[in-house]
C-alpha cells in the first residue's frame, strides 16, 4: 500500500470529500459477506463518485475488474449475493433511503452482469 503521510489534510477528517459516492455502513449484525460489502462500498464509490475525487478511466477499469469478478460467482455464492442484496434493500426501505439507491441494488445484478449465462 502507498504511503498516504504526504497528502494534505482534507477539511474534515471524518468526512468524505464533495462528490465522493459513498454508501451506508451496513451493520454487522444482517450477516452480509464482509467481501459483497467491500466490493458493493467500491463500485459505488467508483461508479458514483466526481472526477474530481477519483479519475474517470481509473475508476472505470477498477469498476471493471470488481465487476468481472463478481460476475465469476454462480451456485451457492451467487445465491447468497441475490439474498444479501435483498437484506441491503430490506434495511435501505426500512431506513427510508432515497430511491435511487434502493434503485442501483435492486437492479444490481442486470446492470452488472452478474448471474447472467454468456
Amino acid at each position: 500500500m502507498s504511503d498516504h503521510s504526504n497528502l494534505p489534510p482534507s477539511e474534515s477528517d471524518d468526512e468524505a470529500p464533495d462528490g465522493a459516492a459513498v454508501f451506508p455502513l451496513i451493520p454487522e449484525e444482517l450477516g452480509v459477506h464482509p467481501l459483497f460489502l467491500a466490493a458493493l462500498h467500491a463500485l459505488i464509490f467508483f461508479e458514483g463518485s466526481d472526477e474530481t475525487v477519483v479519475h474517470p478511466a481509473a475508476a472505470q477499469e477498477a469498476a471493471e475488474y470488481l465487476t468481472s469478478y463478481l460476475q465469476r460467482l454462480s451456485g451457492r455464492d451467487l445465491q447468497r449475493l441475490r439474498e444479501d442484496l435483498d437484506t441491503i434493500i430490506g434495511l435501505g426501505k426500512d431506513e427510508q433511503w432515497p430511491r435511487q439507491s434502493l434503485q442501483y441494488l435492486k437492479t444490481f445484478l442486470a446492470d452488472h452482469g452478474i448471474g447472467v449465462k454468456g
